[in-house]
């Protein structure tokens, strides 16, 4: 069950304070590297990448959230600040720093109810979480959700195919690399559990097909892969 708040307790102002302070502290842990940033050449290990991720997750999980009947406050707030530590600390760690970082962010900015930090904050730490999403609180799925459809679809594929440039790969390999936006999608599908997700999930995983279907047809040395099958919906 999602925190119970009758009225909103973060304006449309006092979040627009937080988007930038998400996005001037990944800034700031690009800039503090001596090597540029952990990661800095590959751009999608970049701050202006991740912030975009950031808000990518933000409008996914607020999305699911509204449907699902979760507490949109809480979800939105901790998609926010989710990956706010990913470029200063391990990956295993971005997690648990995240969550310190938002809980001292709202704690010092604002008149927040404890039981909303409390519900913030366990999210940002359980998002890494990679058992079943029941397990967890249903902001927590929303929010776990959204950032594995965020990798799904137009904006992964683009992302993949980008990665080409850097892995010296020709147009050649387009609809292989593409394959793997499908199979990562497909696994996505079989972790989400709320029919917002699932649905969010069909459709972009039918584009990315297409996509691929059409790269196959048009380039001469591809040879057609058998791609995964998106979820059986019939809408």
């Amino acid at each position: 069950m999602g925190v119970e708040i009758r009225e909103s307790p973060v304006s449309a102002e006092a979040f627009a304070e937080m988007e930038a302070f998400v996005h001037d502290y990944l800034a700031a842990s690009v800039e503090s590297e001596d090597d540029g940033g952990r990661m800095r050449w590959y751009p999608w290990h970049s701050a202006e990448y991740r912030f975009n991720h950031i808000l990518n997750v933000v409008e996914l999980a607020e999305e699911i959230a509204e449907a699902e009947g979760a507490n949109v406050d809480v979800t939105r707030v901790a998609a926010l600040f989710h990956d706010i530590a990913k470029l200063e600390v391990d990956q295993d760690l971005h997690a648990e720093e995240g969550a310190r970082v938002a809980r001292e962010y709202l704690t010092s900015h604002g008149d927040y109810p404890a039981s909303f930090v409390d519900e913030v904050c366990a999210a940002v730490r359980d998002h890494s979480y990679q058992g079943e999403l029941t397990d967890l609180s249903l902001e927590t799925q929303c929010l776990i959700e959204a950032d594995l459809l965020d990798k799904v679809g137009a904006n992964g594929t683009a992302l993949m195919l980008l990665r080409m440039g850097y892995e010296s790969r020709t147009h050649i390999d387009a609809a292989e690399m593409v394959g793997r936006v499908l199979e990562r999608g497909v696994d996505a599908r079989e972790r989400v559990c709320s029919d917002t997700a699932e649905s969010i999930c069909h459709r972009r995983l039918k584009r990315v097909k297409w996509f691929k279907e059409w790269l196959e047809s048009e380039v001469a040395d591809v040879e057609p892969e058998e791609a995964p099958e998106p979820p059986g919906r019939s809408d």
